[in-house]
């Protein structure tokens, strides 16, 4: 006879789901998972539970690195992905990709249109590695024609990760809710030391003067971020100036492996 105390049992019936244990009553499906797995007539709901989309998730993650692993250096360039072919914003992102290409970097962007189109052509045009990282959207977009070697993901964070993972640096030209996104994830994972030696340019001083100076006037004027934090942001409308900053932080990094 089971020992009862309180009331309770103290071995109550219980139920295995591979590492989980179910006790009590709650459930009422009886089933195992080969019984559902291999009986199953029913319709394609599983495939947006939550322990297949750990799957999914884990397989975006195995497909990135295995597709980046033998990247050679690389920097993450974000705009916007509505800046036109004739806009001088486009040129401009022709010219960085060039000027990375001619530094030794490969170039990394979202692998979409506007600005990612641009640097992607630019160091495809100068004869460098032309990486675009996709995101699942709600409206069809697809790589750009300059892309060498894509990788689609259906998680942001997912993406996000690979951005880092296999940059030496971010370049951020003009862009929208995206390339904000990205620009204080950057920040956030050099602040608090997840990565180092990792600069993050912002490239433009008219468009993105506003933004620093909002950070410099409030966020640090009123302490909710330190001197070394303000340092972490780059201003410039040079070029060569942006590779020089890329240059010597990956120099750095170089000296620490």
């Amino acid at each position: 006879m089971t020992e009862q105390t309180n009331g309770f049992s103290e071995h109550p019936p219980e139920r295995h789901r591979g590492p989980v244990v179910l006790r009590g009553s709650g459930d009422a499906d009886a089933s195992t998972t080969d019984q559902r797995l291999l009986d199953s007539r029913g319709p394609s709901d599983w495939v947006h539970t939550d322990p297949w989309r750990v799957l999914r998730i884990q397989a975006e993650f195995v497909e990135g690195f295995g597709a980046l692993a033998e990247v050679p250096r690389a920097v993450t360039v974000f705009g916007s992905a509505r800046t036109k072919r004739d806009h001088p914003e486009y040129q401009l992102g022709r010219d960085i990709g060039a000027a990375l290409a001619g530094a030794g970097f490969a170039t990394i962007t979202g692998g979409g249109p506007g600005a990612m189109e641009a640097v992607n052509r630019g160091a495809r045009d100068a004869g460098g590695m032309s990486i675009g990282l996709g995101i699942e959207l709600p409206f069809e977009q697809g790589f750009n024609p300059w892309v060498d070697l894509g990788v689609n993901f259906r998680y942001f964070f997912a993406r996000k990760t690979m951005f880092v993972k296999y940059s030496q640096a971010f370049i951020c030209l003009p862009g929208g809710f995206g390339t904000l996104d990205e620009l204080f994830e950057a920040l956030t994972l050099v602040q608090t030391k997840k990565v180092t030696k990792f600069p993050v340019v912002l490239f433009g001083t008219k468009y993105w003067g506003g933004l620093y100076e909002w950070i410099k006037d409030s966020l640090y004027a009123e302490g909710k971020i330190g001197e070394q934090d303000l340092q972490l942001l780059h201003l410039t409308d040079d070029i060569d100036d942006a590779v020089n900053v890329v240059l010597k932080a990956y120099q750095a990094w170089e000296e620490t492996h």
